[in-house]
């Protein structure tokens, strides 16, 4: 594939967003980390250097990934999601790619719980605040954050739901330069409704077996 000339990953200096940003770079693309704080960003460049060896990453603050980025993932916590969104929603370029991998959860005595959104799911509500010229594509919603910040290979399924067609083929592209990750495409937006309850399940599957890195994978495909 051609790549973009930058993926960047808003919230890059968390568990998912790191996983995200060390797979990409490893498999050869330019990625840009993002935080709140510059300096979060570099540290955490630094660290990933320091596991991994030279790597093509650069720091940020999100705005300059929404500023240089034609792909970005949005791996905040959701309660954050909408707001980072919508403070930067002017800044987004014109038929860039905001790949969401946001989940609404809460835990009560440990057990996860689905946070029920207006607009259906996480990633419809992100849609709603987000300008029309910018695709959306929910993807690595199933995907554990330990395992994806670690180094093992995924050996799974992705589920990729989009609000077009080219926004899923978009998103399975930067998808498969992942060893051991298969996009599948899931469909329109609405199925993210679908994909974060598999999120719980797949949560409550790793809590009952003592395991951190239970996930999916479709047979027959």
């Amino acid at each position: 594939m051609s790549l973009p000339l930058h993926i960047g990953v808003i919230g890059g200096t968390g568990q998912e967003g790191r996983g995200v940003a060390l797979r990409l770079a490893r498999a050869g693309a330019s990625v840009i980390i993002g935080s709140r704080s510059i300096e979060r960003a570099r540290e955490t460049i630094d660290d990933l250097r320091g596991r991994a060896g030279e790597l093509s990453l650069d720091a940020g603050d999100n705005g300059a990934v929404v500023d240089n980025c034609d792909v970005i993932f949005l791996a905040v916590p959701f309660a954050h999601a909408a707001g980072i969104v919508e403070a930067y929603a002017e800044r987004f370029r014109r038929a860039s790619l905001l790949i969401d991998v946001t989940v609404p959860l809460t835990f009560t005595d440990r057990a996860p719980r689905l946070t029920e959104v207006p607009e259906g799911s996480a990633t419809e509500h992100i849609r709603r605040r987000l300008p029309e010229r910018v695709q959306l594509a929910a993807a690595l919603k199933t995907v554990p954050a330990r395992l994806l910040a670690g180094d093992q290979s995924l050996d799974c399924d992705d589920f990729i739901c989009g609000d077009s067609a080219e926004a899923r083929s978009r998103a399975s592209e930067v998808l498969q330069l992942i060893p051991g990750l298969r996009p599948i495409d899931a469909g329109p937006l609405e199925t993210a409704r679908t994909i974060e309850r598999m999120t719980v399940l797949a949560i409550a599957i790793n809590q009952r077996y003592k395991v951190h890195d239970a996930r999916f994978r479709v047979v027959g495909l």
